[in-house]
Formats: structure tokens, sequence, C-alpha cells
């Protein structure tokens, strides 16, 4: 199984995990990139229960609060607090211990090259493989700098454990198609919105001293970079996956919810359930 990146999106790998077991299909190994590295070594680590149940219950401001800004030339997020906060109840341990194998993509941006983590730290992987370039700050290790994997390789279809009269399954929540579904918004996202949004914008004015912005243009600075960003990624993922056809596809539209839509979970997973029973040709619940 191969799971890609993409944000706030890849919380749909969850449920395409999740229909996949209900179907008897037996996921032998996973390779992820950024978000498809977190939920792939989570799951393969044997801890999907507590980490789905951890991110769908958090209150909106409780998930505003674990966004740890930095002014930084390297990124405006550290994702420090949110890992720290997995680890409480995922304790690290080493990726060729886990079991069921595990790779997760990052790129060394020193050397211009992907890398694929598939021993050492679970964690110290998965750091690696998130880390946004400009958004959050790379992970260092070694005196390298780790970017997030979906930099060079989105959907790492070419990096999975395979065996013998397997099936590759390769998950993209970056597809450039229409939106599957419609989700909503209600009275306590809007509020959260609206917070979250006041302290980005404190911090736009505060980058415009690293940044140079025209005055004439509207594009507020995260929405650019994950504009441009997603993109890029959608257009590299469908070359990828034309290059290296897997023998399932499940898409997520690019357009199904923000990068940093996180505090959306419960939906979103119940999209990545709705387009893998349409995948396997099932009925929907």
């Amino acid at each position: 199984m191969v799971l890609g990146s993409g944000g706030a999106r890849g919380t749909a790998h969850i449920g395409v995990i999740r229909e996949l077991i209900k179907h008897d299909y037996e996921i032998s190994s996973i390779s992820g990139a950024s978000m498809g590295a977190l939920v792939g070594g989570v799951y393969a680590s044997g801890k999907l229960d507590e980490y789905e149940s951890w991110l769908c219950s958090l209150s909106k401001i409780n998930m505003f609060n674990l966004v740890d800004f930095t002014l930084s030339k390297k990124g405006i997020i550290k994702a420090d607090k949110v890992l720290r906060k997995i680890q409480t109840f995922i304790p690290d341990q080493n990726i060729e211990d886990l079991p069921i194998k595990f790779s997760a993509v990052t790129t060394d941006l020193h050397k211009n090259s992907e890398v694929v983590l598939a021993e050492g730290s679970l964690f110290e992987a998965i750091r690696a493989s998130i880390s946004i370039p400009l958004v959050i700050t790379p992970a260092v290790k070694n005196e390298t700098l780790f970017v997030d994997g979906g930099v060079l390789n989105p959907v790492p279809v070419n990096r999975v454990f395979r065996q013998k009269g397997d099936i590759l399954i390769a998950v993209n929540v970056n597809a450039q198609i229409p939106n599957q579904t419609s989700i909503g918004h209600n009275s306590e996202w809007r509020f959260f919105e609206n917070r979250i949004h006041g302290k980005l914008n404190r911090f736009q004015k505060k980058l415009t001293k690293l940044v140079t912005f025209n005055n004439k243009d509207n594009v507020g600075y995260l929405n650019l970079i994950g504009d441009t960003t997603y993109l890029m990624l959608s257009q590299i993922s469908k070359l990828t996956l034309e290059m290296n056809p897997p023998d399932l596809v499940i898409e997520v539209s690019r357009h199904a919810c923000g990068t940093f839509d996180f505090y959306k979970s419960t939906e979103i997973i119940e999209l990545g359930k709705k387009v893998t029973r349409e995948v396997l040709g099932k009925p929907n619940d």
C-alpha cells in the first residue's frame, strides 16, 4: 500500500485503510510520503485506533493550540507539539521492529535527492517526511536538512516492499478531479477559522520582513504556498502513477479540503471510506 502526501487530505488514508480491512484486504507493507508517512507509520505500529480517536476527538481550540508557530526563514510551524502529543500514546520504536514493513520518503535538501527511511526511529522518519517547505521547519539530522517527501515523490509507488502475488494499491489525495463530496462548515469551525486566521494575519505582517510581497496582490502567504505546492504535487502524482501504474488507484480530489483543515478529520476519513467503496465496487453504507 502506498499513501501519498497531501496535508489534511491525507487524513482520508485512515478511511481508506478502514474500508480495505473491512473488505478482507490484508496490508503487508506500506510506503508513505508526508501525511501518508504519518498515517502509514501509525498503522504499521498497530496504533491507528488510538491515533484516529485522538484526532477526531480534538476540539477546534485544542487543534489551534497544537500549532506551534515560529518566526523563521525556514518555516512558520515547528510541528513539535503535535508529534510530542502523539508520542504520549504511541511510543517511538525502530521501523525495522514494526509488525508491518514500512518506509517513509523524505527529501535531502543539501543533496537534492530522495531518501527512503526504512530503519531507525519511526518518529524521526515521520518528522523528516512531513516537513512542508516554507511552512513546517525542516528536520535536521547529522547536519542534513530533510524536507517533505512529497517534493520529489508524492506517491512513492516505487518505494514499497513487494512480494509475489500481492496487489499494489496507491492512494493519491492530490487528484486533479472534481471534488467528490461537500464538507460543510458549522459555527464552531467558523469560530476556529477566525481564530487561526487572526493569528496567521499577525504572522503575515511579521513575514513581510522575510518575504517581499506585492501590496497589490491579495493572495495570502499560506494560500499561495498551499495552492502552488499542491498544483505541483497533483501533476507529479499524475505522472508518477502513469509511469508506475499500481493495481488499484484510490483518488481524493485536491479540492476536498484545505491543506491545514485537520479539524475536519471525521468528515475527511468518511470521504476516504466513500471513495474506496466506489473503487472496490461496493455499495455505500
